[in-house]
């Protein structure tokens, strides 16, 4: 491979002669720089961050950019409580005694699925509020490979499932169940009033 040649002093001064007496063949217009309209602060849209300044080799802290989904008891947590507050703090401390149980031990997701269905049901058309699925934590099966697996598949589904028809018009709330009732391996189910 060549080596780039450089301009010797006397080829660079005859360039800047020539640059200095050579004209454009259009001349550039003056662009009017009109100051855009400001948006309104719409309560609700995130507002981009403010990139900070950065020098190079300095440490970055990497503690707040990530985009990861928060967890599963976060998610339920965040929730907005849709009963009464007073019974849902009752049910967090486990005060409430769940009226019917399954266990999910065990299942596949295509036998749980219509196992949770039927039993949720039931459940909605013999009156009962509160009741308890229990769906193990599940087992930490990631071998390691590049795409990490879910631990505890039914503990991920169970809400989805509780979220969607023909479920999602008889269940009011989804939260984990107390240390005494399962814990992270269980939920509430708390059902709306039959009318």
């Amino acid at each position: 491979m060549k080596r780039p040649r450089h301009l010797s002093t006397e080829e660079r001064a005859l360039w800047d002669l020539v640059a200095k007496r050579a004209e454009p063949l259009e001349k550039p217009r003056a662009k009017a720089v009109r100051p855009s309209p400001k948006m309104p602060d719409v309560k609700g849209t995130p507002q981009p961050r403010s990139i900070p300044s950065f020098k190079v080799g300095e440490r970055v802290d990497h503690s707040a950019d990530h985009d990861l989904l928060p967890s599963l008891g976060q998610q339920l947590r965040a929730a907005p409580v849709q009963m009464d507050q007073k019974a849902y703090g009752r049910l967090r401390r486990g005060k409430l005694k769940p009226e019917a149980r399954i266990d999910l031990h065990g299942m596949t997701l295509a036998q749980a699925h219509p196992a949770l269905t039927g039993f949720i049901l039931r459940s909605a058309s013999m009156g009962h509020r509160l009741v308890l699925v229990i769906t193990g934590k599940g087992k930490n099966r990631d071998d390691g490979g590049p795409i990490p697996t879910k631990f505890g598949v039914l503990r991920h589904q169970v809400p989805q499932w509780l979220a969607m028809a023909p479920l999602s018009g008889l269940v009011l709330q989804v939260t984990e169940a107390h240390i005494r009732h399962g814990g992270g391996g269980a939920y509430y189910v708390y059902l709306r009033r039959g009318r």
